[in-house]
């Protein structure tokens, strides 16, 4: 069982984890398959955990904050709550595109009403050993923090979606 439903369930929470995620994904590959995601699930949340492989691959950040855009008010416009979870870069672009592609999330999340964590990785991506060799991915060591990062924003989405109309 993964971490998340773990803790949703020690919490006594109504909610089940389904990980539709896809190793290498961009944005706009998400935009793709939510449509269907979304009628099959018909999530009450949804984690939004996507845009690291579209600025390691240097596109532009205004076309990956429209995109998240997109997905953000296609999962609201389904009857689902938005948890955008942010990710940083390696410097390999320079400090212009870093620290515009790190304000994405946050805009992103502004423009929107999604909840957000804005580093999803804080305490993970500074410490080489929760990080696999490549510096990009953390390890399943890692994944207890990165839980503890996730959660204090989870849980009231959940909380609300427990005691909130159809529930």
């Amino acid at each position: 069982m993964n971490l998340l439903q773990a803790r949703i369930e020690a919490n006594n929470l109504p909610h089940r984890v389904v990980n539709a995620s896809i190793s290498g994904d961009t944005v706009a590959g998400g935009l793709s398959r939510l449509p269907t995601l979304l009628a099959e699930q018909r999530p009450q949340i949804v984690v939004i955990e996507l845009g690291a492989n579209d600025g390691l691959r240097g596109f532009p950040p205004g076309r990956i904050q429209a995109d998240l855009i997109r997905l953000v008010e296609q999962t609201q416009k389904a009857g689902a709550r938005v948890l955008l979870a942010g990710v940083r870069l390696p410097p390999n672009y320079g400090p212009a595109y870093t620290e515009r592609f790190q304000r994405l999330y946050a805009t992103v999340a502004d423009e929107t009403g999604a909840a957000l964590v804005p580093r999803l990785l804080d305490g993970v991506a500074e410490d080489a050993a929760l990080m696999q060799d490549d510096g990009l991915h953390p390890t399943a060591a890692a994944q207890p923090r990165i839980l503890e990062n996730l959660w204090p924003v989870v849980l009231p989405l959940l909380e609300q979606s427990s005691s909130g109309p159809g529930a």
